[in-house]
């Protein structure tokens, strides 16, 4: 179950970022997918990953804690911003990052730009071609679809973002969404191998956003990345098949402690990603 209660928050490139965080140890920031929030897309995560790391999970601007209306516009270049405003504010100069699906583009982004920033990458649900990505998003993120089709989940969003974003605030944020994601900068073989460092790129085999070849394709430009492909499975790998995607983490992160400790800088001490007991 994800933790419950208010988060704390910090000043971060104008915004107030609300953050969940657990656990100690080298830091991972991890960074969730469209119209959800940290505590949510990985609650099966936090409990084994914080024996490990210390986590932190922002709430992106417009998503749970973290105040912002999507009339005032949406982008990449801002959640990158946010980001990096965001681990700066915390004092890392070195982390581990993971993120999914939006997170996952963002946490791409970042890395292309600020590559001496991150000891691994861990990347879920993402891919760098424009379909089906955005024809998936556009017809998900339609308000009057979900008033009409889906009344559960607009409830749903209305509970995760009302409290802090104003009641259907959610309604601006997800076209807001869908916009940028049709006009966004796509990455190229030129950014991607300025990715030099570890990284996981995973994907279930029924995610309709993003085909299992087009995964494969991401890793192999990548300089160092595996691919895990999580069977049976569609977006939501971490909340599908946790068990899976905990271990196939955990594997990445031991074999890639050396290198990880390397990149932290000597003295700011090692990784120390040690996973012991059940993944579940």
């Amino acid at each position: 179950m994800a933790p419950s209660g208010p988060l704390p928050t910090i000043q971060a490139g104008g915004l107030e970022i609300g953050y969940d965080s657990h656990g100690s140890g080298p830091p991972l920031v991890m960074l969730h997918g469209a119209t959800s929030t940290g505590r949510e897309d990985f609650a099966a995560q936090i409990p084994w990953l914080s024996k490990a790391f210390r986590l932190y999970l922002p709430d992106a601007r417009g998503h749970g804690s973290t105040a912002w209306d999507g009339a005032a516009g949406f982008s990449y270049e801002q959640l990158v911003e946010d980001a990096l405003a965001f681990v700066d504010a915390l004092g890392l100069p070195t982390f581990h990052l993971l993120g999914f699906s939006m997170g996952g583009m963002t946490a791409l982004q970042f890395a292309s730009r600020y590559p001496d920033r991150l000891r691994t990458l861990i990347v879920v649900g993402i891919t760098t071609q424009r379909e089906p990505r955005t024809s998936v998003v556009r017809r998900l993120m339609n308000p009057e679809r979900i008033d009409r089709d889906d009344p559960a989940w607009g409830a749903l969003l209305g509970r995760r973002h009302d409290p802090v974003q104003g009641e259907g605030a959610w309604r601006r944020l997800l076209p807001a969404i869908a916009a940028d994601v049709a006009v966004q900068p796509l990455l190229g073989p030129r950014e991607l191998r300025r990715i030099e460092l570890p990284a996981l790129v995973a994907v279930g085999d029924h995610d309709p956003f993003v085909p299992v070849d087009h995964a494969w394709g991401l890793m192999r430009q990548l300089p160092d990345a595996r691919l895990f492909v999580a069977p049976g499975c569609g977006h939501e790998v971490m909340v599908r098949r946790p068990a899976l995607f905990n271990e196939a983490c955990a594997g990445f992160y031991r074999s890639t402690e050396a290198i990880a400790r390397g990149r932290s800088g000597a003295q700011r001490g090692g990784s120390g990603a040690t996973f012991e007991g059940d993944h579940r």
